[in-house]
């Protein structure tokens, strides 16, 4: 929801913030609030099912619902819109939660208990989750219970007014004895065994809908496709162990007639950095299941008697504002409620990554110099990427000594220490600050060619016999086992304390294979989660940044603890446009690490002006550069005094700000984003041009989330408009008769 309408609507707010309306029941009828959005639900009498009632715009009353006709196959659960799907009875649609209990059976009937509402909300223990105090978030918990099989679950929803936003997850506890002679178990334990769990699901009436989902691959993350959704199930996700590049764990569904800007449209996004699943199930009756979670293929987790499985998190939102709305809604949502590092909200420094300029001819000397370089221009942040490690197999190429920590004594004969000493002793063009000094890691990988793997060779992701399968000639090291825990704390930790670091580059270059048990999963990504949040606890002056081989692991869990992630490998400027509109869709640009890098291209051959390269990187947080200074053209040096000092004024509005995607490349050639600040007083505008046209011309740019009364000065032609000028007529955008074009437009309320 856009700042100027949120003004609108403070009065409601605050009512709403302060609980008293966000969470209302009428016996055991549940009224779920926000600004412009209501959620619905209620306790069949007779059954103790909880059945959905609506999820959309503000609604005040329950209503009766629909019941289809049937007869034959499908009756009684069938045809109802269900809030809690439990497998096994007169329901064939695909369940929200599916178990094995202990007699080997995987009927499951939770019916209502009670419930409980309280201020704020509790935080999920060993997961990622979105926070708040009472001040801006109501939690309702709903028990229910399976008498049979003596297992209960608790819902929690947690209601986020400001955003349209709810978070759901749950809890299975088995309350059933140890028991090993019992006949008929399934494991003589007493144990249930959890084979599906969606974090959220939803029930949709007989309506009209399109589902916006993400696809793409290495270099082409985050493409969109728009379809129809139909009768039967359309489904995607990950069963990389990972949100993978392919997908990512977030879907939205919209109206057919819903457009960037106006509409209904509802958001979807699990909290979680393993597999997923997604799934769309149109029934015959015209009802639509939605169901978010875990990857089904990869789950099977045995919870004991006395044990309880928490559920990883999903946030759903809702906005009338069409698909921008819900995007900027999540934005604000993660910024201000799920990115808990420091630097979340903070300008980011300029950087210059040595990789694209030296790869792995690394050493104290030539890293000085590029470091030199990067003075001379205004870096302002110098990191060191790969190839700097490794002492029985130094890291010459990638084939050697992942998970060997220890500077290659032949290129740093001191240690780091020194080195980055001298890096750190520079002083940043035009200023009085000191460089900063980062780091690329890989912790979750090895080499076979490595001292930590003929070691350890226990320590990998392996089954049996099965021949470990490489991938960039690696392995991954299986996370879930707390010695590998413990290694990794260890190394990053030591890395860390040795110099003056001030960031660090967390890769991840490759899927997980051969995992013995399906759980293993998610035995991993609970280890990791340790892992980094003792880390990240431990040095939370560090910037951390999130790399899966670019796009691979950009997910809500691990933005939880890191602020920003690189957002692909391909850093052509046009194919970022895509990539970085389509993960806009959920993740704030605040979030997104972008770089200038050397023309041709190295994924794509293009030569892209450097003016239009720059200011497509400077629309995500963290904005750098990876290439060789030396090797800038004349127009290039030229150039980037200015870009930099661009780069610089428009960073705090990126960082937190509201955006606005005005024209997508897939539908333009003429693309557009847009930032207004968080007060309103100033706007910039990124338009581009991708390829030259005699005919026809450019459409005017129509502006978006301004004050329509107020006037605004602006840059391009000098001149005052109106805020419903610039939104309703546009402007019309001069570009050079040229490819690749672009320019940047500021705003100023006057």
């Amino acid at each position: 929801m856009a700042r100027l309408k949120r003004a609108c609507v403070l009065t409601l707010l605050a009512s709403l913030v302060a609980g008293q309306n966000a969470i209302t029941t009428t016996g055991t009828k549940f009224s779920l609030n926000a600004a412009g959005m209501s959620y619905m639900f209620h306790v069949d009498t007779e059954s103790g099912d909880l059945v959905s009632d609506h999820f959309g715009g503000p609604a005040a009353d329950f209503t009766p619902p629909a019941v289809p006709w049937s007869s034959g196959w499908n009756d009684e659960l069938a045809n109802v819109r269900r809030e809690f799907p439990d497998f096994g009875r007169s329901d064939p649609r695909l369940p929200a939660i599916h178990i094995e209990h202990a007699a080997g059976d995987t009927v499951s009937a939770f019916r209502y208990q009670s419930h409980n509402i309280t201020q704020g909300k509790q935080p999920l223990p060993g997961l990622p989750a979105t926070y708040g105090g009472a001040s801006n978030v109501t939690t309702l918990i709903i028990h229910l219970h399976d008498n049979v099989s003596d297992v209960s679950a608790a819902l929690s929803y947690s209601v986020f007014p400001e955003y349209n936003a709810i978070a759901r997850s749950f809890t299975i506890t088995n309350h059933g004895a140890s028991d090993s002679s019992r006949n008929g178990t399934n494991n003589g334990s007493g144990a249930i065994v959890i084979e599906r769990a969606a974090s959220f699901s939803a029930d949709f009436p007989n309506m009209e809908l399109e589902m916006i989902e993400p696809y793409g691959d290495w270099s082409h993350e985050f493409n969109t496709v728009r379809r129809k959704v139909d009768y039967g199930r359309t489904s995607f996700g990950s069963q990389a162990g990972y949100a993978s590049h392919v997908h990512n764990p977030f879907f939205a569904l919209v109206s057919p007639t819903t457009t960037e800007g106006s509409g209904d449209a509802w958001g979807f996004s699990l909290v979680w950095t393993g597999s997923f699943e997604a799934t769309t199930e149109k029934f015959s009756n015209g009802f639509t299941r939605i169901l978010m979670g875990m990857n089904s293929l990869h789950s099977s987790i045995r919870v004991q008697p006395g044990e309880t499985f928490q559920s990883p998190e999903a946030v759903a939102i809702y906005s009338s504002e069409g698909i921008g709305g819900v995007s900027r809604s999540f934005h604000d949502l993660y910024r201000d409620h799920l990115s808990r590092h420091k630097a979340t909200k903070e300008t980011r420094p300029i950087l210059l990554n040595s990789w694209e300029g030296l790869a792995f001819n690394i050493n104290e000397t030539s890293l000085v110099n590029l470091a030199g370089e990067a003075e001379e221009i205004g870096i302002e942040l110098f990191v060191m990427d790969d190839g700097w490690f490794g002492v029985e197999y130094p890291r010459n190429n990638d084939s050697l000594g992942l998970g060997d920590w220890t500077p290659n004594p032949a290129h740093f004969p001191d240690g780091l220490g020194p080195y980055v000493e001298e890096v750190t002793n520079l002083t940043v063009l035009n200023s009085t600050s000191k460089m900063q000094f980062g780091i690329w890691v890989e912790p979750e990988m090895v080499n076979p060619n490595s001292t930590l793997y003929n070691e350890h060779p226990d320590w990998v992701l392996h089954t049996g016999k099965h021949q470990r399968t490489l991938t960039r000639n690696q392995l991954v090291l299986n996370v879930g086992l707390p010695e590998v825990q413990e290694f990794i704390i260890n190394f990053v930790s030591r890395i860390l304390d040795s110099a003056n670091i001030q960031y660090v580059k967390w890769d991840n270059n490759r899927a997980m294979h051969e995992m013995m048990h399906p759980s293993d999963d998610y035995k991993y990504i609970l280890g990791l989660y340790h892992v980094i949040d003792t880390l990240t606890t431990r040095y939370p002056n560090v910037l951390w940044e999130g790399c899966a081989s670019g796009g691979g692991r950009f997910d809500p869990g691990l933005l939880y603890y890191w602020p920003q992630h690189w957002t692909s490998d391909n850093t052509d400027a046009s194919d970022r446009l895509t990539i970085q509109m389509g993960t806009s869709l959920v993740y704030p640009p605040s979030s997104m690490g972008c770089h200038i890098s050397a023309v041709p291209n190295g994924s794509t051959g293009r030569n892209i002006s450097i003016m239009y390269r720059a200011h497509v990187a400077m629309t995500c947080g963290s904005f750098g550069l990876e290439l060789n200074p030396e090797e800038l053209s004349t127009t290039e040096a030229d150039a980037i005094p200015s870009i930099m000092a661009e780069a610089r004024r428009v960073n705090p509005i990126v960082i937190g700000g509201d955006f606005y995607r005005l024209a997508h490349p897939a539908s333009s050639n003429w693309p557009a984003v847009q930032f207004v600040s968080a007060n309103g007083t100033q706007a910039v505008v990124f338009a581009f041009q991708q390829f030259m046209q005699v005919k026809p011309v450019p459409p005017p740019l129509k502006f978006a989330g301004l004050d329509p009364s107020a006037r605004y000065s602006n840059d391009l032609d000098n001149a005052t408009y109106s805020g419903s000028t610039y939104m309703n007529g546009g402007l019309n955008i001069p570009f050079p008769r040229r490819d690749y074009q672009s320019k940047m437009i500021w705003l100023t309320k006057m």
